[in-house]
């Protein structure tokens, strides 16, 4: 890349290229952004961000524009969203949302609408919930999830309600709770096996969601877990090979998961592994490059994935790819 970043975000695009942007250097916010082409494999430098930010959310949108929101900047707690067009390269300001904040999640629901939930702000965890409406630009409250937390994890199930995991709330949480966009309303369910923050979550191919590492008190985890959502239950699966947090998953073209990199007891990791859906196996697979951890892994059109920056004893600027 042009820029070393951690703590940022990538977002492949409807034309199929990667738009990186914010993030940290060396602990100073960034507002710059960069796209790369899978064709020739070259980064180019696109307009900057309004805002510096790290720790922010950015959602690909149906009409193809990403949308950026919240983060921090030098100890401000942000409410300042913005919309990138691929066709322009351009950056416009929307409106806020409702509440400064992050280490929250957004999810695009299958009404287009972007679902944003929890995290962060003026060290207070969040319950609170809006939603972005692109065809209005205008943010609006949704009910409050049933527990404050940041670290969580957000995922879109096949049947359109959005799995709340884990996070932090004056202690790592192992609660659950279910959105329904249709009712706005949102339901505890079975808690996991677990109590993670930092962790990820994985849509597979049969539906299921992968839960994987994450940190607890202190303690990076190897544990995985999975979601059925038609019988609402959580079942262990086979431990990772190593203990992780803030690592990538990846849900590859062939149904198997790609974990990568992440830190153990503060130090990152050039470690890879795949997990089997159909055998609930873990195997261990060559190394990265690069040790790092804080980093971003997005599958690209062409089955393959692109692991950019991250840190290790510093901010890194190198991307790699894996070829499945």
């Amino acid at each position: 890349m042009n820029y070393p970043r951690y703590l940022h975000t990538a977002s492949v695009l409807t034309n199929g290229k990667v738009l990186v942007t914010g993030g940290l250097n060396d602990g100073v916010s960034l507002d710059n952004a960069e796209l790369y082409d899978p064709s020739t494999g070259v980064w180019n430098i696109t307009n900057n961000m309004n805002y510096s930010r790290n720790l922010y959310t950015a959602s690909v949108l149906a009409n193809g524009k990403v949308l950026v929101t919240g983060g921090w900047n030098d100890g401000i707690f942000s409410n300042r969203s913005e919309l990138y067009d691929p066709l322009t390269g351009m950056w416009n300001v929307t409106n806020n949302m409702n509440y400064p904040r992050w280490y929250h999640t957004a999810s695009v629901l299958t009404n287009g609408k972007v679902l944003v939930i929890g995290g962060w702000n003026d060290d207070v965890s969040l319950d609170n919930a809006e939603l972005y409406d692109p065809s209005t630009e205008m943010w609006n409250v949704t009910k409050n999830m049933n527990y404050p937390r940041y670290h969580h994890t957000a995922s879109v199930l096949t049947n359109g309600k959005v799995l709340v995991t884990g996070g932090d709330n004056t202690g790592v949480l192992d609660s659950v709770e279910l959105y329904d966009p249709s009712t706005e309303v949102w339901n505890i369910i079975n808690n996991m096996n677990y109590a993670r923050g930092y962790h990820t979550a994985s849509i597979l191919t049969n539906g299921k969601v992968l839960v994987t590492g994450g940190l607890n008190n202190g303690v990076s985890l190897d544990s995985a877990e999975l979601y059925d959502p038609s019988t609402g239950m959580w079942n262990v699966t086979n431990n990772m090979n190593y203990p992780r947090y803030f690592h990538t998953a990846s849900v590859l073209t062939n149904g198997k998961v790609l974990v990568t990199g992440g830190l153990n007891g503060g130090v990152s990791l050039d470690s890879a592994e795949l997990y089997d859906p159909s055998t609930g196996v873990w195997n261990v697979i060559n190394n990265m490059n690069y040790a790092r951890g804080y980093h971003t892994a997005s599958v690209l059109t062409n089955g393959k994935v692109l692991v950019i920056g991250g840190y290790a004893s510093g901010s890194l600027n190198s991307t790699e790819l894996y070829q499945p």
